[in-house]
């Protein structure tokens, strides 16, 4: 009964969303491109696809890589929306030419039958975390299976679905199959109605992260650009409030190790250039990746402040934060730098990646922080023991290669509803 007033709300916030997102364009200029896609409407006819890959933004587009090139492989034509223009970019950079890309409609249900009737996909992969209501009803009156694949479901997200239960179970229920990262996750899905059978627990993808030997290559020449005998910590994808947290730490760091770089890399490029402002308004030397800064030794602060390094950097680092954890956003991946034998710190707000923080820090690969101060003196000690480091970077190594094999099990539930 409650899908009608859902659908209501959204109609009436329309205008309201619209708005938003020309707001974001004045900062983000990318966020007025093609916006009519949001709405249904194209230039060009969509081609039809064999499978719809729905991933948000870039997190989700790194993690669907290699089930989307496992599609490929197979002769299957792949369409992929992405909710935002980050998303898009590295979607781009990562498998131009051989995907069909197209903005996310929005969750109406006369937005979605354009769509669809366009695209009209076999299959349905939605990444992680994302469900809309209409989408999954309009496909089911098509009969096309939607799959919720890599997914997770945190504690406080599960209350909130709770609260409407009722609505939870019906749309939960329109989910051929969720393929769960953890034991956890699939209980929460259940408690909130989604038959036992349609679940199984597949781990998550992002362990069979694959990383091309040619990163090691640039993060070598980047290291050397700062100096190899300085030490270097990576604060990677950093949120709103959080950078003045790190300055803070990295004042905390350089009173121990006056030579210390710290290396910021903001989640959102529209926040570039106020996180370089707050950086000079503290008074610290400034380098920019933008402006080609590479071999300023003389920078205490370096911005990387460009798309798609974020993974050279944290390989020609000695220790890696992985931001969105200082303050209530939920964390982002830790795995990238686990995997490449970097020690990880987090913060206490890790709730969308709490599993594989759990996992990292239980193997004694990674240091969940409470505050900015225990960030600082953790910073301070690893980066005064290279022994310690080259233990905790190992047991990460160890740690993510000793869980891979979810890409295999999910591959073979697609493969399956394939025929």
């Amino acid at each position: 009964m409650l899908r009608p007033l859902y659908s209501l709300l959204l109609w009436l916030l329309l205008p309201l969303v619209l708005l938003r997102l020309f707001w974001r364009s004045r900062r983000a200029p990318a966020y007025r491109e093609r916006w009519r896609e949001r709405l249904g409407l194209y230039d060009s006819l969509p081609r039809v696809v064999d499978v719809w890959v729905h991933a948000v933004s870039v997190g989700e587009v790194q993690a669907a890589q290699p089930l989307i090139r496992h599609l490929l492989r197979q002769g299957r034509s792949v369409l992929v929306t992405t909710t935002t223009p980050t998303g898009a970019r590295r979607l781009q950079d990562l498998l131009v030419g051989h995907v069909q890309h197209l903005y996310t409609p929005l969750d109406l249900g006369w937005i979605m039958r354009r769509f669809l009737d366009a695209v009209s996909p076999r299959l349905v992969l939605v990444m992680e975390t994302e469900i809309w209501p209409n989408m999954l009803l309009a496909c089911e009156r098509r009969g096309i299976q939607v799959m919720l694949v890599n997914a997770r479901l945190s504690a406080g997200s599960a209350r909130g679905y709770a609260r409407v239960s009722g609505f939870a179970a019906e749309t939960m229920r329109r989910f051929a199959w969720i393929a769960a990262q953890s034991a956890d996750d699939a209980d929460r899905f259940k408690a909130l109605g989604v038959d036992p059978n349609r679940i199984s627990v597949t781990g998550s993808i992002k362990f069979d992260i694959q990383l091309p030997a040619s990163i090691l290559d640039r993060a070598e020449v980047m290291r050397r650009a700062w100096g190899n005998n300085r030490p270097v910590w990576v604060a990677a994808s950093t949120r709103d409030g959080e950078e003045e947290l790190l300055l803070y730490a990295h004042e905390q760091v350089r009173a121990t190790h006056p030579a210390a770089l710290l290396v910021l890399v903001p989640r959102h490029p529209e926040r570039f250039e106020r996180v370089a402002a707050l950086v000079q308004r503290r008074g610290l030397p400034l380098a920019r990746r933008s402006s080609d800064q590479v071999d300023d030794e003389g920078a205490v602060v370096y911005l990387g402040d460009t798309m798609g390094e974020l993974t050279v950097f944290l390989a020609a680092a000695d220790v890696a934060f992985v931001g969105g954890s200082l303050v209530p956003a939920g964390g982002h991946n830790l795995l990238e730098p686990a995997a490449l034998g970097v020690p990880v710190l987090i913060g206490p707000h890790n709730f969308n990646f709490a599993e594989i923080t759990r996992l990292l820090v239980n193997s004694e690969a990674a240091v969940s922080v409470a505050d900015a101060d225990e960030l600082g003196r953790w910073l301070t000690r690893w980066l005064g023991d290279a022994a310690e480091r080259a233990r905790v970077g190992e047991n990460g190594r160890r740690a993510v290669e000793q869980n891979r094999g979810a890409l295999e099990r999910l591959v073979a539930l697609v493969d399956a509803r394939l025929g």
